[in-house]
């Protein structure tokens, strides 16, 4: 797949493949973050993005599963943050800048 180069181009990917996400990988909430949310992307910035998943699906397993299919989906490296595991002194920054999907 070709990588997307824009945030809107991000968005409309991610956005399609939303319901799959939630069956397959137990995805509640998916929200985008980082360069690309604020679109200051650069030709090699990798993707980051917020994640909530379901209790059943937070296994370490789903996690790699989902951060390789998404990479693919994109075309790109991809820096998956399960949104309960953000460190403190980040939280507040990644949520107010956060896009969700």
């Amino acid at each position: 797949m070709k990588k997307v180069r824009t945030r809107s181009e991000l968005l409309s990917v991610l956005k399609s493949c939303k319901g799959g996400l939630a069956e397959r990988f137990g995805v509640i909430d998916l929200a985008v973050f980082g360069s690309y949310a604020k679109d200051q992307q650069k030709k090699r910035s990798d993707v980051d993005l917020l994640v909530e998943l379901e209790k059943s699906h937070k296994t370490f397993d789903n996690y790699m599963e989902l951060k390789f299919f998404l990479s693919r989906v994109i075309g790109g490296k991809v820096d998956l943050v399960l949104k309960d595991s953000i460190r403190d002194e980040l939280k507040t920054r990644i949520i107010r800048e956060a896009i969700h999907v």
